[in-house]
């Protein structure tokens, strides 16, 4: 029979402090094992380990345009009505090794990306030349003196052999990927994706499939959970609804944990009598680690341990189910992927209207942000920061931290402000 929590302790909850909040469920996440995949499997996902260059980059001194390998002493006394005239000794396409080296008096027609010919320090780009033949040899003449190394990219200039690349933890996206492709991982080595279940509770939930009835609702929370999770490099698997019975919904949690690194809830969380999460955070085997957090929306969020795995449970409202998952879930997430700052970064910006409420709590209002034409940066809230709304989340590109206020701010004011998205 499982044990039930009583009215006292449903009631008694110590808050926490956001940042506290983090850093304690944070101390209970590792980074997840590394797996092998191909270059073109590894976008999205956070490497394993550093990269560190296995060769110089580029690998060979290389033109940085169509035009002319040269010797910049042959073009020192060139003007307009005094060109050099240069014999032109061979021509040098992308990917081929040249066959001579430049002597006084030559050149070597070259291409973007050519291998520049040993005895060249510069390349002339085409623009700046006229050509012509006699006696079956070709010419090119140059009326204008360029400094030595002039369009040459010169071995290692951009990366040097044995630079750290990327960090581990580093999502791998397009430029990644090309500095991959560029040292020859043709496999990358990157953390494993999380496993995430998800677990809605409340006998009030129709699935999104069902026709709407009396005193139901659709789980809207599922969906975006699953999607956010998608987002920050995991896994979802959705458990579905279990009603307001704290036998059922504790076997649930006992199965999905055998199966995930980490499992989700969302609603049953609160002091009513029938938030059947509390009653299962509140069991002997269970490890709480808190129930109640100084902020608004999302009070209630609590976080537990059974075993070795941790639970995270969210408020059932949408609005706080969406703030709780940025600040709570995005950190852990990107702790077990590896990343070395697994918060979302924040930012100074300026409130885009005016907010009129007190708070004793700090408070985070989903917005998005814009920049004005004399380069200021605003955020400005996308509705009513109810947590119950969900349109709210539509747009949404960071949250607004509210400090503890007495009186309202002004539009105008600055503000703190997390960016959320990837």
């Amino acid at each position: 029979m499982m044990q039930q929590a009583d009215n006292v302790e449903r009631y008694r909850r110590k808050a926490v402090q956001p940042e506290e909040a983090q850093q304690t469920i944070l101390n209970h996440i590792r980074a997840l094992d590394a797996e092998n995949v191909t270059l073109y499997e590894a976008w999205g996902r956070s490497l394993a380990e550093p990269l560190i260059a296995p060769h110089p980059f580029p690998p060979f001194r290389r033109s940085g345009m169509d035009g002319y390998a040269v010797r910049t002493a042959d073009l020192a006394e060139a003007a307009p009505g005094r060109p050099a005239e240069l014999v032109v000794l061979e021509h040098l396409p992308g990917g081929t090794e040249p066959k001579r080296s430049l002597g006084p008096g030559q050149a070597s027609r070259i291409m973007t990306g050519g291998m520049v010919p040993e005895g060249a320090d510069a390349v002339v780009m085409l623009e700046m030349t006229e050509t012509d033949e006699r006696d079956g040899l070709s010419f090119v003449r140059i009326g204008k003196a360029v400094p030595p190394g002039a369009n040459i990219s010169e071995i290692g200039s951009e990366i040097r052999e044995g630079e750290r690349l990327l960090p581990a933890g580093r999502q791998v996206e397009a430029g990644e990927s090309a500095v991959l492709a560029a040292c020859g991982c043709a496999r990358v080595a990157v953390a494993r994706r999380p496993r995430v279940a998800i677990l809605s509770t409340g006998s009030e939930l129709l699935e999104v499939d069902e026709p709407l009835a009396p005193a139901k609702i659709r789980n809207s929370n599922a969906p975006m959970l699953a999607a956010l999770i998608r987002e920050f490099g995991a896994e979802p698997t959705l458990l579905g609804k279990v009603p307001d019975d704290p036998e059922a919904a504790g076997k649930l949690v006992r199965q999905a944990l055998a199966d995930c690194d980490l499992l989700l809830t969302s609603g049953g969380v609160s002091v009513g009598d029938y938030d059947v999460m509390v009653d299962i955070l509140a069991q002997p085997d269970v490890k709480l680690l808190f129930n109640k957090i100084a902020m608004r929306p999302g009070s209630p969020t609590s976080a537990a341990l059974l075993g070795d795995k941790l639970i995270l449970a969210l408020s059932g409202n949408p609005g706080a189910c969406f703030v709780g998952f940025h600040l709570f879930v995005v950190p852990a997430l990107r702790r077990m992927l590896g990343v070395q700052r697994p918060t979302h970064p924040q930012f100074t910006a300026r409130l885009g209207e005016d907010f009129p409420k007190v708070n004793a709590y700090r408070r985070y209002i989903r917005a998005f942000t814009s920049v004005s034409g004399d380069g200021q940066v605003w955020a400005t809230p996308t509705g009513d920061d109810k947590s119950s709304l969900m349109t709210t989340i539509v747009g949404a590109d960071c949250l607004i931290e509210i400090p503890p206020i007495k009186e309202g701010l002004r539009r105008g004011h600055p503000v703190k402000v997390w960016k959320i998205g990837q």
